[in-house]
């Protein structure tokens, strides 16, 4: 099998879709010999700043000497992004053999169980093999959808679980309250941990991991953003304090990466607390050089081009609340693609008062894409103007085109284009 044929494979595959659940990826990894016990799992649940967590801690690990492992989706860049060991992407002609193997055990499973084996159970298998493989230390691994049936949720050997900011996803699907869906994501809580740390959540979140916590017999930090001292906010980065870390350069632009970042820091200080060895250096060089593709990323300069994976209401928020700090009294020309069963009318609210005009996309899944049109719509009864455009490169283009002197052209709604987006604008450099 060769990586074209791999792909084929797996993109076929993905036609079946996702299923909660833990009895097909246990099976899976059982006729894989188990590769997830010889491995030590940082997991990491949450709605939002799972990724920037995940990108932080991975990069303080790795400048600590730590072999490091890390495991996400969905990704921005390319398929490979989902498997990388300090930093570095899989290599394709790596990927075969893994496809090969898993698919192999899956047909077996199938065999035996009735069991369908989804694709993300597969890649997450495959993941597991190769950071075996590659002999890490850590595996950062970020949770697909929820946390407690989620196939990453298969593990057993988690040394520390970290929660991200916890709000509104998924309705119906990991909980229609956000302490139902709190509770399925406090799932990822294992006996087995170190400690737990969380980002600040809500009082009745905040219970619900605290009880979890104290059932599995660990100890949990909760990290307090109230307490850094921003001492500079610019558009190449800032500079913050939080306790003991004086003027740490932050390379991620945005408040609410203050909050994923003293949420890292808390971390660094509960390996340290049980046997890791993370120096004060190890934290700076990470956090300095660490990058997060389609997240209130600069692209272009003139003029000022910016991506932002806001698909949510929260990540809205906090866009909005980036759009103040750094973009004060700037007329903003956007691009939109949102996915229909994404909270589009929110966050439509949400930036409505900062936008002078929306060209909207298609998103590259059409199925979950909400058209273009009714995007349009949604924005218009929002006062905002808004066209549709043929696809991404001509509404970057139309934008660019727009914008006047110190105005500027702001892509979101989604993750799943943003990759194009990035593409686009480096080929014109």
């Amino acid at each position: 099998m060769l990586y074209e044929e791999a792909r084929v494979y797996l993109d076929h595959v993905s036609k079946y879709g996702s299923v909660l659940g833990l009895d097909s990826i246990k099976s899976l990894l059982g006729e894989l010999g188990n590769p997830q016990k010889d491995l030590k799992f940082i997991h990491i649940a949450g709605t939002n700043g799972k990724g920037s967590i995940l990108a932080g801690l991975s990069g303080i690990l790795q400048q600590a000497g730590y072999r490091t492992g890390r495991y996400c989706s969905p990704t921005v860049m390319g398929y490979m992004e989902r498997f990388q060991v300090d930093g570095q992407w899989m290599a394709e002609d790596e990927l075969a053999p893994f496809v090969s193997q898993v698919k192999e055990a899956a047909e077996k499973v199938e065999e035996k169980t009735n069991l369908t084996v989804t694709v993300f159970e597969m890649e997450t298998a495959i993941a597991f093999l190769y950071f075996r493989e590659k002999q890490c230390d850590y595996v950062v691994l970020e949770a697909g959808m929820g946390g407690l049936l989620d196939a990453t949720n298969v593990i057993d050997t988690t040394v520390l679980s970290i929660f991200a900011s916890i709000s509104m996803d998924h309705i119906g699907v990991l909980g229609n309250t956000l302490e139902e869906i709190a509770e399925n994501k406090a799932g990822i809580i294992k006996p087995s941990c170190q400690a737990v740390v969380t980002a600040p959540q809500k009082p009745s979140v905040i219970r619900i991991l605290q009880e979890k916590t104290e059932e599995c017999g660990c100890q949990i930090r909760i990290a307090h953003p109230e307490k850094a001292k921003v001492k500079r906010e610019l558009m190449d980065g800032q500079i913050f304090s939080y306790e003991e870390y004086e003027d740490i350069h932050l390379n991620l632009i945005g408040r609410y990466q203050i909050d994923n970042a003293v949420t890292v820091l808390e971390a660094v200080k509960a390996l340290n607390e049980n046997g890791a060895v993370i120096p004060e250096d190890a934290v700076r060089a990470g956090f300095a050089k660490v990058i997060w593709q389609g997240r209130f990323q600069v692209l272009e300069r003139e003029p000022l081009m910016i991506a932002d994976g806001a698909h949510n209401q929260d990540a809205a928020l906090r866009l909005a609340e980036n759009v103040r700090t750094y973009l004060a009294g700037r007329r903003i020309i956007g691009v939109m693609g949102v996915f229909k069963d994404k909270e589009y009318r929110k966050m439509a609210e949400i930036m409505a008062p900062y936008l002078t005009k929306v060209y909207t996309i298609d998103l590259p899944n059409r199925e979950r894409s909400l058209a273009k049109e009714e995007l349009c719509k949604v924005l218009e009864e929002n006062g905002v103007q808004a066209e549709p455009a043929e696809g991404i490169r001509e509404a970057l283009t139309a934008a660019k085109a727009d914008c006047k002197r110190d105005e500027v052209v702001l892509s979101f709604g989604s993750l799943s284009y943003l990759g194009d987006v990035i593409r686009i604008c480096r080929k014109r450099k």
